[in-house]
This record gives C-alpha cells, sequence and structure tokens, in this order.
C-alpha cells in the first residue's frame, strides 16, 4: 500500500471566510455551544432532560442524586468539548476556554482511582464495568472522551485532559487482549478505535495504536462475544437487542473478510473510519481492500442521493443493495458524519478524488438539513419524503418529524453536527511537504509550508452559487511544489488557468503540457510558486438526475441537483400534495439567486403538472376515473434548507412525465 501522509493542515491556520458555511460556522461559538451548554445543565424548558454534567457531579461526589440518560449520556459532553477544542483553534475566547477548563477539572474529579471513567457504572452499576459489553457503550464513551481530549490539547496545549484519558487508555489496554487475565473482547458500539489512534498520534505512545488493531483484528474471529454475552441471560438495556445478530455490530466474520455494508450504520463507518487508519498505520494491504470493498458496497447500492446511509427505521441500520425508500428511511445524522469521517481517511489516503466528491454530498445535504438555521433545532433522522399529517407515533413512520426537535432523549446527533461544523477546515485541504491538495471550494484563508517555505493560500468564491473560484499563492521565497485542484464529478464544464494563461478545460485538453497531469479526479500543476493566481471555473448548472434502475423507491421519478446540492419541492412553495406532481425532464431548468431566501440561495424553477382533484369528494376512495392534470409552476429549493420556514410536505424524488 502506498505510504501516505495523514495530512490535513492544523485549525490554527484555516480562516473559513466561506459564505455559504458561515452561515452555520459563525453559530458555533455564539449560539450552538452555549445552547448546548444549557441543555447540558438543564437549564432549557420544554426540552428532553439530559443531565449530563448532574452525572458527572453525583459521580464526583459533589452531588446527591441518581443517575439518569442513556448509558452513553457522557458523550454528550465530551463532543461538546471537542467543539470548543476545534472552536478556540480560530478564535481565542477566554471565557469559553475557561469553562471547558472547568468542565475538564469536574470530569477528572469523577475518574476513578484506576482511571476508570464513566458515570453511567460508576452511579448506577458499580460492580458492572466491563460486564455488558454488547450494550454498555463504555468503550465507545471512552473513545468520545479520547477524541475530545486530543482536539483540546491540539488547540490549547494543555495536558490535563490529555492526561485524564491517558490515564483511562492505559486501563483499557490492561484490560483488554488476548493475554492471561484479560477480556478477549471488542467494542459493541465501535469508536475507540479511530480515538486511540488519535491518541497515539498525538502522544507517541504506540500502545494505543496496538489496541486499536487488537479491536479491529479481534472482531469477529473465534465465538463471537457477543452471543457469549447473550448466554448470561442478564438485563437487556436495550430490549431490541434480543436474539441478537452480529452483522447488526459487524461483528460476524473478520473485518478482512467482509463484503458489505451491514449493520448499524454509524457503527459500521467509526469502524470502516479506524480500519483505515490502522491499515495506513501499518501498511495491511488487506486491511485498505477491505475498505475499498465496504466503500465500494455503501456508496454504489446503500447510500442515498443526499449522501446518507442507513435506511431501516428498525435498528438503524443498512438493508439491502437498492433499498432505499424515501419516506420511512433513517439516514442518521450521526452515520452521514462517519461516512464522511471515512471517505475523508480513504482520500487522504489513496489521494483520490472520487472519495472526496460523496463526502462533499455527504457534508453539503446531509449534515446541514440536521440542523435548523438558528443553531437551536435537529434533525436525527434525514427523509427525502415528508408529509406531516402521516409522522404518527406508534407507526411505522414514529421516527420521522416533519419539524426539527430542541433536543433529544438520545442526543448523539446534535453535538456531532457542532464537532463537525467546527473542524469543517480539516476536510478543505490536503497537504505532504511539496504538494498541496485542493478538496472543497470552500473560501478561506490558509497559512502552510511548501518546500519547508511560508505560503499564504487564499480561495475566493460564493461557491456553490458561482461557478468562478479565485485561487491566489503567496510566499516570500520562491519553492517548488504541486497544487492539485480536485475536478468535482458533476462538473459539466471544468477550466483552469494560471496567472492568466488557460492551462486545462475538461474533456483533456491540456493547454500547457509542462509540469500538468490529471491524477485520480485531480489536476495536478507541478511548478516553481511564489506569486500565483488560479482561476478555476466549475459549470454546475442545475440538471435533472436519475436513480440506477435497481432503486425501485425512485423508478420512474427524478430528482435535481446543481453541484453537490440536492434540492427539493416543499409545501410553502407549491402546494400540498407533492406526490401528486408530475415533470417532463425534457424542459430547462431556470436558476435565480434569492438573496432574501433561506439567507440567500439559488432557487430552481420548472414547470410540471398536478393531478386535479375535479370529479372527486371525500365519498369517494376508488372509482375508475381518468386523471385530469393541471399546468403548475413549481420552486425547488436546497434540501438541507428544508423545514426553515413552515411545516408541510417535502419531497425530493419527483414523479416523471412519460
Amino acid at each position: 500500500m502506498e505510504k501516505a501522509a495523514n495530512s490535513s493542515i492544523s485549525l490554527k491556520n484555516i480562516k473559513i471566510t466561506d459564505k455559504f458555511w458561515n452561515k452555520y460556522i459563525h453559530l458555533v461559538k455564539d449560539v450552538i455551544i452555549p445552547y448546548q451548554w444549557d441543555i447540558l445543565n438543564d437549564r432549557i424548558d420544554d426540552v428532553e432532560t439530559s443531565h449530563c454534567i448532574e452525572n458527572f457531579k453525583i459521580a464526583a461526589g459533589e452531588s446527591e442524586g441518581s443517575y439518569y440518560g442513556a448509558v452513553f449520556q457522557d458523550t454528550d459532553v465530551a463532543k461538546w468539548l471537542e467543539a470548543v477544542g476545534f472552536v478556540l483553534n480560530y478564535c481565542k475566547d477566554d471565557k469559553l476556554e475557561s469553562l471547558a477548563d472547568e468542565t475538564i477539572e469536574l470530569i477528572g474529579r469523577a475518574q476513578q482511582p484506576d482511571g476508570y471513567l464513566n458515570t453511567y457504572f460508576t452511579i448506577k452499576e458499580p460492580d458492572g464495568r466491563w460486564s455488558n459489553i454488547t450494550e454498555g457503550h463504555e468503550l465507545y464513551t471512552a473513545g468520545h472522551m479520547i477524541e475530545a481530549a486530543v482536539a483540546y490539547f491540539e488547540s490549547t496545549g494543555k495536558r490535563r485532559f490529555l492526561d485524564i484519558v491517558s490515564k483511562f487508555a492505559d486501563l483499557i489496554c490492561d484490560t483488554f487482549g488476548s493475554g492471561k487475565g484479560q477480556i478477549h473482547a471488542y467494542p459493541g458500539h465501535q469508536e475507540i478505535e479511530l480515538a486511540l489512534v488519535k491518541l497515539y498520534r498525538v502522544t507517541g505512545n504506540k500502545r494505543y495504536l496496538d489496541q486499536a488493531k487488537y479491536f479491529i483484528d479481534a472482531r469477529g474471529k473465534g465465538e463471537n462475544w457477543f452471543l457469549k454475552e447473550q448466554k448470561l441471560k442478564h438485563k437487556l438495556i436495550f430490549p431490541e437487542f434480543a436474539d441478537y445478530d452480529p452483522k447488526y455490530s459487524q461483528s460476524d466474520v473478520p473485518v478482512r473478510q467482509q463484503k458489505y455494508a451491514e449493520g448499524h450504520a454509524v457503527r459500521a463507518n467509526y469502524m470502516y473510519s479506524a480500519m483505515a487508519d490502522v491499515a495506513y498505520e501499518y501498511s495491511d494491504d488487506g486491511l485498505m481492500d477491505a475498505c475499498g470493498r465496504l466503500w465500494d458496497d455503501m456508496v454504489h447500492r446503500q447510500m442515498y442521493i443526499t449522501g446518507s446511509v442507513g435506511s431501516s427505521g428498525i435498528l438503524e441500520r443498512f438493508t439491502t443493495d437498492y433499498d432505499l425508500p424515501n419516506d420511512c428511511n433513517y439516514s442518521e445524522t450521526c452515520a452521514t458524519i462517519a461516512l464522511a469521517m471515512f471517505g475523508k481517511r480513504m482520500a487522504d489516503i489513496k489521494k483520490d478524488a472520487s472519495y472526496m466528491d460523496v463526502v462533499e454530498r455527504a457534508l453539503y445535504n446531509t449534515l446541514l438539513s440536521g440542523i435548523a438555521m438558528d443553531g437551536k433545532s435537529f434533525f436525527y433522522v434525514n427523509p427525502l419524503e415528508v408529509w406531516p399529517a402521516n409522522c404518527i407515533p406508534r407507526t411505522s413512520k414514529e421516527h420521522v418529524k416533519p419539524v426539527r426537535q430542541k433536543w433529544f432523549g438520545v442526543a448523539c446527533c446534535p453535538p456531532n453536527i457542532t464537532r463537525t461544523l467546527a473542524s469543517l477546515g480539516q476536510y478543505i485541504y490536503f497537504k505532504d511537504e511539496e504538494k498541496i491538495y485542493v478538496n472543497l471550494y470552500v473560501a478561506n484563508e490558509t497559512k502552510t509550508t511548501i518546500g519547508g517555505n511560508e505560503f499564504t493560500m487564499k480561495l475566493d468564491g460564493d461557491f456553490p452559487w458561482n461557478e468562478n473560484i479565485s485561487f491566489k499563492l503567496s510566499g516570500e521565497k520562491a519553492s517548488k511544489g504541486t497544487i492539485a485542484f480536485r475536478i468535482p464529478e458533476y462538473a459539466q464544464g471544468f477550466e483552469i488557468s494560471h496567472n492568466g494563461e488557460m492551462i486545462y478545460k475538461a474533456g483533456g485538453e491540456i493547454y500547457k503540457q509542462d509540469g500538468i497531469k490529471i491524477e485520480n479526479g485531480y489536476i495536478e500543476i507541478t511548478g516553481e510558486f511564489k506569486e500565483e493566481i488560479f482561476d478555476i471555473k466549475v459549470d454546475s448548472k442545475p440538471v435533472f438526475v436519475h436513480a440506477n434502475p435497481l432503486v425501485r423507491a425512485d423508478s420512474g421519478k427524478t430528482a435535481i441537483m446543481k453541484g453537490p446540492l440536492v434540492y427539493c419541492l416543499e409545501e410553502t412553495d407549491n402546494g400540498d400534495n407533492l406526490a401528486s406532481i408530475f415533470i417532463d425532464t425534457d424542459q430547462k431548468l431556470e436558476e435565480i439567486y434569492n438573496d432574501k431566501l433561506l439567507g440567500g440561495c439559488s432557487e430552481i424553477h420548472l414547470k410540471g403538472k398536478k393531478i386535479s382533484n375535479e370529479g372527486w369528494s371525500d365519498k369517494k376512495l376508488y372509482q375508475p376515473l381518468r386523471n385530469k392534470y393541471t399546468e403548475v409552476e413549481l420552486t425547488a429549493v436546497p434540501y438541507c434548507y428544508w423545514g426553515n420556514r413552515q411545516t408541510g410536505e417535502m419531497l425530493v424524488w419527483i414523479k416523471e412525465t412519460i
């Protein structure tokens, strides 16, 4: 396997100036983090009780009371702290840092003398440590704590949190393994594996990397640990785990033999991310091949057009190839984030733009649909078709919500969105000593080095609304290097000029041969750089898109995309009963930028036909009446913004006329 650096540029050196993304990123420090802190401290009325901070106070002996919340409730504050860590990289805030330090000290006081850290088991089941690996989420919770500590250390340089989680990680390394007296198990909910790799990279302690590898290698080998625990007949934390299927946790066969994305979609993608990390660190070609197979199955047969995965509302899982229902799917926000994490790792290792095509799709669509534009309500589930009247509790669609929720009893998604928005800069570039990869056309100002010399990169533009992008590279000393620009898969045309000279047009026409090549979806430009301007044009006009005919839910239907953005119809613009609309895909789509719509965006206008109600009444449910149609003017808006105006129907896949 080709060895490649783990090469994201530090968030300290990246300032995002992008109009599209800053609608959300500017909310993170000023709105989302304070709002979620208040929820973690139970200060907001009419939302699900969190009790998260109170649990730590009880575990530390500083408060009286009982544990409340999910078994993994600690992860809410962990992800909150991770987001704070990311924000402090690029936004100095002494008050926020002080609040984080106080929270970290509370966590330290709740830690047990041997390093154990988990308020559920400390308070509620002190004798139950490591006795229910299937459901207990102890390792999952530890993983999120580790990720938070790494992020906080990298931003502030403070070791306190890192020392806390390192002590816990040492206990985990002592407890789990193949040695005598160790527990020969692996996580019920994968996450710690990728966290241990992060901890290794920041501490240099290879013990943590080896432990991550053990958890990956042991999974699915020999007698299944989770079935073994089932035989003990302990009380289930999650009743749905009765008659446990190892495919649910990707533990039915060893990971190197797995061919299909199966089971719980979040567990799967966290594990796949760790597999990619471990494959890179150990130059393990067999493990990397498994990553490639699983990616291929997931994104080419089990992924929604919006970049979401996990179609089943039962057990939040994958089902079978091409089973992608739109009105009852799950598509958990966390699963999309985990998919983006996996894709970023694969792109970084392989330096293959096709992975970033998927990552971009996930970030621009489902990540953002998961949060309201005011930063204070969230979707856990991300359907592609909603009729509010049938989203009824205790039915097959009870998991589908027509409005975003202020919080959840199981609140993994809101803080996950927060940490992802805060760390978006990590996705824009990859780099090594002499090469910069430009992955996302997100406007930013970034400091980096090429050939040991300092450079400033400035990417300007109003993507995806405007197709013209400027990339300026400026350094005090000239350096030989390579700039690799991703050519998006959706680009109907792609042009690039260097210092005013056209050097490439999509279709393979290279105007200047020296130092230019196309490699894995990137155009690589090599030369002596000092003061450079690259002007890029990405033709991303709106188009009709069709699904593979094997996707039965989308047969005879079409969707609209503009660049990475999926569009949808909303009742607010188009009236009710959106399912009765048909459109002709031979028509030209009209794109109009509306600076008053949803903070400014392109709306798409088109014509359609709608089945008329003429001849029907509430006394007629069926009759041999030929359909009549009325002409309608339709407006489509970005899917990521749906539900930010009035509550109503929403539709991505629209019926197509023949």
